[in-house]
């Protein structure tokens, strides 16, 4: 069992959670953990070990498909809300918990409609709002300097790095508690993965992040707590520096040193 450190704030927490695709197998197992304000935690582990399924379940991205099933809860504070009770809003849980995935998504539309596109399905309308809005979440990505001169040019027209920035900042706009990264630079150059890392690290003074990521150096370099996940359960959670260094778990400690996965 995951205890939970009580000197630290929590933005939400995992609770015996299991979920499933279908009533034949669970992809998650009973999961616990805590998520810390601004802190970023990393979830790791080989293919398939349910990671990914996790993360998706914090702004309920498997309400998508038809046939799916929750157990248990994810608790978002201060007001210890379960987002995942059916009196809950899905969207209005996808503004507080923003996502941004593997591969960068631009929609067809304007460097600027892309940033604010939260926004308009939110149905905000003051003009003003929404520009100053845009000019934070680009600044917030690190972005701004580089488009604030074309930001009704495509967000097609932007480089590979820049686009993920871009979708960053989109994630951004609608000011979410939470943002959840699925392998955010697994499709970017090393340079431009250099530059998501350095804007993961700033961007936790603001937001607490959870990440999904199969590269171990970036999950020791930006996280500041890790979940080591194998088969749909949880087996290991907690330091980054501990998990890397004397993990407490023998599957834990061979995933890292690279005897498998």
């Amino acid at each position: 069992m995951v205890e939970v450190n009580p000197n630290l704030q929590l933005r939400a927490e995992v609770k015996n959670l299991s979920f499933s695709y279908s009533t034949e197998k669970k992809v998650l197992n009973s999961v616990s953990m805590p998520i810390y304000d601004t802190k970023v935690t990393a979830l790791i582990g080989p293919s398939g070990c349910g990671k990914t399924t996790l993360l998706r379940c914090f702004n309920r991205m498997h309400d998508l498909y038809k046939v799916k099933e929750y157990q248990g809860e994810i608790t978002l504070y201060p007001e210890q809300m379960n987002i995942l009770s059916k009196d809950i809003d899905p969207i209005e849980v996808r503004m507080r918990i923003g996502m941004v995935f593997q591969k960068p998504n631009p929609f067809p539309k304007t460097i600027f409609e892309n940033v604010v596109y939260g926004l308009r399905v939110r149905g905000v309308k003051k003009t003003s709002f929404i520009q100053e809005r845009c000019e934070k979440a680009l600044q917030q990505a690190g972005l701004w300097d580089e488009v604030k001169d074309r930001l009704n040019s495509s967000a097609q027209m932007l480089s590979g790095g820049q686009q993920q920035r871009l979708c960053i900042a989109r994630a951004l706009a609608t000011e979410p508690e939470v943002l959840l990264l699925d392998e955010p630079t697994s499709a970017l150059d090393p340079i431009s993965t250099a530059h998501v890392e350095e804007l993961i690290i700033e961007l936790k003074k603001d937001v607490t992040i959870v990440i999904v990521t199969h590269n171990l150096h970036q999950a020791a370099r930006v996280s500041d707590y890790t979940a080591f996940m194998y088969l749909g359960d949880l087996i290991e959670y907690g330091p980054t520096t501990k998990i890397f260094t004397n993990p407490a778990d023998k599957r834990t400690e061979s995933y890292i040193t690279g005897r498998f996965g």
